[in-house]
């Protein structure tokens, strides 16, 4: 939803982020979720993509988040539920932890919010 934000690109979720972004909503970025779009982005976009999300603060996760990840892993794979990436438990134990609700666009959140405390914006 960033990139498709950043690329003027209409969906419901750049929709939604940028009436949170427009509306003053305290919005940040969960330094997994940074990661994930600075790799997703395009060589020629990427210096100004960062520029622009240099204004928003950055969750980052702490040494006890790694393990809540590999938790939110196994509780979310003995549940039936498939996290396709790891990373999203990671960002998952980040906003769990800091009590962050979480604006997306992939189902692996879906997933992870089925059977843990991951609380998504809706």
């Amino acid at each position: 939803m960033w990139i498709d934000l950043f690329r003027e690109r209409d969906t419901p979720a750049a929709r939604r982020l940028r009436a949170l972004i427009e509306s003053d909503a305290p919005v940040a970025l969960t330094a997994g979720a940074l990661f994930e779009l600075l790799c997703g982005t395009r060589s020629p976009d990427a210096a100004a993509f960062e520029q622009d999300l240099r204004s928003f603060p950055i969750l980052r996760p702490s040494a006890a988040d790694y393990r809540s990840a590999a938790e939110l892993f196994r509780i979310a794979r003995d549940s039936g539920q498939t996290v396709r990436a790891g990373i999203d438990c990671l960002i998952a134990a980040t906003c769990i932890r800091t009590e962050s609700l979480l604006l997306h666009s992939d189902s692996d959140f879906e997933r992870l919010a089925a059977c843990t405390p991951l609380r998504i914006f809706s």
